[in-house]
């Protein structure tokens, strides 16, 4: 006996899940121990060029007063990225995602696009040439890094993981705020808090202790323009 969850329109094919579960590609993050189950993800290409990032979880679950019993983190990083979309918050674009239990085991897939083009804060920061540091781009990188942050916070969201690694940059043209997009991902531990004051104390006190390469004086840009 068996059940699915299904938060895609694609579910409605029959034999998606099965095909996408036995669909292989490049381990990026090997599949770990956790969460009572197993969690890794793949990269690969799909027909059309479009490079994907496929996780596939084995019963990798969470629990809240709302589900007791463990509910597939699959879900519930599912369902952070479409209440981020309707905020207008850049996200990976979903392709599939669904969750099936059969005989008591949870598994569970979600499928994105790439962000093409994107580098992380990590990687922003790493490739910067000193004279990089203070121009009116990487300004405009912070600002724009504030108002997606106060964005998240006031909608009383908490990322839950927010690292840099997990902060994502484009720049399209030197010198524009415009010209700058941020995106968040790895939502699995996203969730709604009571007070938005308790979201972004924790996001930003995360942020701050791992900002890595990010210098004071670009941490005191971000919180002038967060606050």
């Amino acid at each position: 006996m068996s059940s699915l969850i299904a938060l895609a329109p694609t579910e409605q094919v029959p034999g998606t899940f099965e095909r996408w579960w036995q669909t292989q590609g490049e381990w990026v993050e090997a599949p770990n121990q956790r969460r009572g189950g197993e969690s890794g993800v793949q990269r690969l290409q799909s027909k059309a060029g479009q490079w994907l990032y496929l996780k596939r979880q084995t019963g990798h679950l969470h629990r809240s007063w709302l589900h007791p019993l463990g509910r597939p983190t699959v879900l519930r990083e599912l369902h952070a990225i479409q209440a981020l979309q309707r905020l207008g918050l850049r996200v990976p674009k979903v392709v599939y995602g669904a969750a099936r239990q059969q005989a008591g085991q949870w598994r569970a897939l979600l499928v994105t696009e790439a962000l093409e083009g994107f580098v992380s804060l990590d990687q922003w920061y790493a490739s910067q040439a000193p004279q990089r540091f203070g121009s009116q781009l990487n300004r405009c990188m912070l600002q724009q890094l504030a108002a997606t942050l106060s964005c998240l916070h006031r909608a009383g969201w908490q990322h839950g993981c927010l690292y840099p690694k997990h902060i994502f940059i484009k720049s399209h043209a030197a010198g524009a705020c415009a010209g700058v997009d941020v995106a968040l991902l790895d939502l699995e531990k996203s969730r709604r808090r009571l007070f938005s004051r308790a979201a972004a104390r924790h996001d930003m006190a995360q942020l701050f202790r791992h900002r890595g390469g990010m210098p004071m004086a670009d941490w005191q840009i971000l919180l002038d323009a967060y606050s």
